[in-house]
Formats: structure tokens, sequence, C-alpha cells
């Protein structure tokens, strides 16, 4: 969850291009993100998740998520209910009243409008949309994180 500054930075290819990548993968190509992790990881047991938030608000986004309670998105690793319990009150700090439903999503939902407009309400752009390939800043971004870690013994 992360709320621009940059004016039109969503719409606009050249300033979208120019945000840091953390600001790059946090608002607006969160999907480019997780669906590099999917593809960088495909046997780890991660899945797509979309943050849908509820009618009348604002702060889409998208994580990968495992029955553990790992979490990636552009933070980096962290635990479920820790992540969540921090994108509420972040949200709601905004967004007064914001509540979200969590959405099991297919991989290719990521990178096809066609596969996306499958769940109501989601629209996403994509890769070929962006200035440059989102899918290489996304490979690149990753290196900066660690592998997975092992499933717990809990979860197993």
């Amino acid at each position: 969850m992360y709320k621009r500054r940059t004016p039109g930075a969503k719409r606009d290819p050249i300033k979208q291009w120019a945000l840091p990548d953390r600001v790059f993968f946090a608002a607006g190509a969160c999907h480019m993100l997780a669906y590099a992790f999917l593809e960088r990881y495909p046997h780890s047991g991660f899945e797509a998740k979309w943050i849908r938030p509820a009618p009348g608000h604002t702060g889409n986004h998208i994580v990968v998520v495992r029955d553990d309670g790992c979490v990636f998105d552009y933070h980096g690793f962290s635990e479920w209910s820790r992540y969540w319990t921090h994108a509420v009150r972040r949200a709601n700090q905004w967004w007064p009243g914001w509540s979200a439903a969590v959405v099991s999503i297919r991989t290719d939902a990521l990178v096809s409008r066609r596969r996306a407009r499958e769940y109501e309400g989601l629209w996403m752009k994509e890769p070929q949309e962006f200035l440059f390939d989102p899918l290489a800043r996304g490979r690149r971004y990753l290196q900066k994180f660690p592998a997975p870690p092992p499933v717990s013994a809990a979860a197993g």
C-alpha cells in the first residue's frame, strides 16, 4: 500500500518510469513485481493476492503470499498478520473507513488485461503499456532481496 506524491505519475508513462524502484513497484506496477517473483520462484508455494478495497475506496495492491503466512511485496518479505495490520492501519490514515478483501488471482491475470477482467473490478496495465519493460525492471529489483525463506515446519 502506497500513496503516490508525484501528481499524474500513474497515468504519465514518463513520470511513472522515472519513479524510484520502490515507489514504482508500490504504486502502479506491483502486479509486475508479483509476476517477476512468481516467474523466478515458481515452486516456492506463493500465489498472487489482490488487496481489493471495499467499494468507494482506493488502495488496490498485489502481493504474493504463501500458506505459512510469508508475504512479499516491494518492502521485501514479511509475516502476513504483521503486514496486514500495518497495511490496514496505514490505509485508514489516508482513507478513513478503509477496508479490503484479499482475493486470490491467477498468475496470468497479472500480465493480461483480458485475464484480469475475469475478476470484477480488477484492471491493470499490461507490460507493453509501460514506457519500458517492467518485468525486466522487476527481475532486477528482486536481486535486492534474498530467496524466499524455507516453508516453516508449522505450516507443513
